[in-house]
């Protein structure tokens, strides 16, 4: 089944088109002219374009140079009389994958479909070859040589075989969204789409329709239909970071989502079928929060068929080394560069509250500090002076001139976030707080500030 846009300003041909390939299983959205088409792809991930040459406002020539300058991975097939033929032909020096003249037969239109399907998974393809040699660059795969990480990708690579739902549970920083990632890549949906969502960073109040779309005029602000994340995964992945942020009324709702494998948008009627893997991860306990009536009992069973928690990086001072010197290579500064036995041993010794994530980040500070030269353990000074400091008694009394509780407050939240490398849920946990906590903390200081 493909996702096909047919835009024409006759409203009888774009109903012809639409029942014709409904018919052959596809998914059929309509526009009148070059601009509503032109916003419905911006939105929405066609697999192919079926439009008109001559049409007001845009016409198709228009609309398929807009799309090729937005590098929209999306083939156009265009549909003109005979006397425009000239334009179609010059319309595929442009870009466009084909074109039929009008009056067709219905046996042309589907075997052009088909070939351009053909060349849209092509597309599909290629994309998916550029994002992995860009992770690989990047600096995305997993690195590790520890026993304990070496059984959390055995888990992963046996779970990958199947469509089962994985919880990813661990701190932040431990490197769960790679973790899903290797899933995907191991997994018969390697091909299709990996869209990742981070479930916190959503509004309450647009979470429904960030994950299953909206139709035009739902709302307020609504001027477009909007397929969701849901729908953009069609056939791949997709990743719930940060589950546990999840509104409890949108947890009904993704409830019934994953039960009966269909979604319905916003505003909608239309139950609409979705082919979908879903992982899942959270920093939370889950278990906690079902207890406290945060988080609905049903939806934990249904996402937690198979948990997997990678440990924290204190818990495997094997990968510390290796890791590092992997986000030195990355990082793409001078090969000389070394790490020496000073410095390792300040990296081994050290707690790393914020996991993986704060390692690359003390490996890059450490780079620019070393200045071309070895790392050492002065380099990393930084790191010995928290290190210090942690093991400090806590123990504090007030001084007979008195203190400024504010000030102090300022002094910790500030200390917090070095040290976690600006991850708030690690700086939270550094001072006994809950994020959300931590979180009006932190607005108090900056605006007192």
């Amino acid at each position: 089944m493909a996702y096909i846009l047919v835009v024409d300003d006759e409203e009888r041909m774009r109903h012809l088109l639409s029942i014709m390939l409904t018919r052959k299983g596809h998914r059929v959205e309509q526009a009148g002219d070059g601009m509503e088409a032109l916003e419905l792809i911006e939105s929405t991930p066609f697999d192919m374009v079926i439009t008109d040459i001559k049409m007001p406002h845009l016409d198709g020539v228009g609309l398929l140079k807009k799309v090729l300058e937005m590098d929209i991975p999306c083939p156009v097939v265009f549909i003109t009389a005979f006397a425009t033929v000239e334009s179609a032909v010059e319309a595929m020096r442009l870009g466009a994958a084909d074109y039929i003249t009008k009056p067709f037969e219905d046996s042309r239109i589907l075997m052009t479909v088909e070939r351009t399907l053909n060349v849209s998974r092509i597309m599909a393809e290629n994309r998916d070859l550029k994002r992995e040699l860009e992770d690989a660059v990047g600096g995305k795969q997993i690195v590790y040589e520890s026993r304990e990480m070496s059984e959390v990708i055995d888990l992963a690579t046996r779970v990958a075989q199947s469509d089962s739902a994985v919880l990813i549970i661990g701190e932040s920083g431990t490197g769960k969204e790679l973790l899903a990632r290797f899933i995907h890549n191991a997994s018969r949906r390697k091909e299709k789409r990996f869209v990742p969502v981070n479930c916190g960073a959503i509004s309450p109040n647009l979470v429904e329709s960030e994950l299953f779309g909206h139709e035009k005029g739902a709302f307020t602000g609504a001027v477009k239909t909007t397929t969701g994340k849901f729908g953009y995964a069609a056939s791949g992945t997709i990743f719930l970071d940060e589950i546990g942020d999840l509104p409890v009324d949108a947890q009904a709702k993704l409830l019934r989502a994953l039960q009966e494998k269909k979604i319905q948008r916003v505003g909608g009627n239309e139950e609409i079928p979705v082919d979908v893997r879903v992982i899942c991860a959270t920093h939370q306990d889950l278990r906690g929060l079902v207890e406290k009536g945060e988080f609905r009992e049903d939806l934990f069973f249904r996402i937690n068929v198979f948990p997997i928690q990678p440990p924290p990086l204190r818990e495997r001072p094997q990968d510390v080394l290796p890791l590092a010197k992997h986000f030195l290579s990355c990082l793409g500064g001078n090969p000389n560069v070394q790490l020496t036995h000073g410095a390792i041993r300040v990296l081994v010794e050290y707690d790393w509250p914020g996991n993986v994530r704060e390692l690359a980040n003390v490996m890059e500070r450490g780079m620019i500090l070393a200045g071309g030269e070895a790392i050492s353990a002065h380099t990393l000074s930084f790191l010995q002076k928290e290190t210090a400091s942690s093991k400090r008694d806590t123990h504090f009394s007030i001084p007979s001139g008195g203190i400024s509780l504010e000030k102090v407050e300022e002094n910790l939240v500030r200390q917090a976030l070095e040290t976690s490398g600006n991850n708030q849920t690690a700086a939270a946990k550094l001072l006994g707080l809950t994020r959300a906590k931590f979180r009006v903390l932190l607005r108090r200081v900056y605006r007192e500030t």
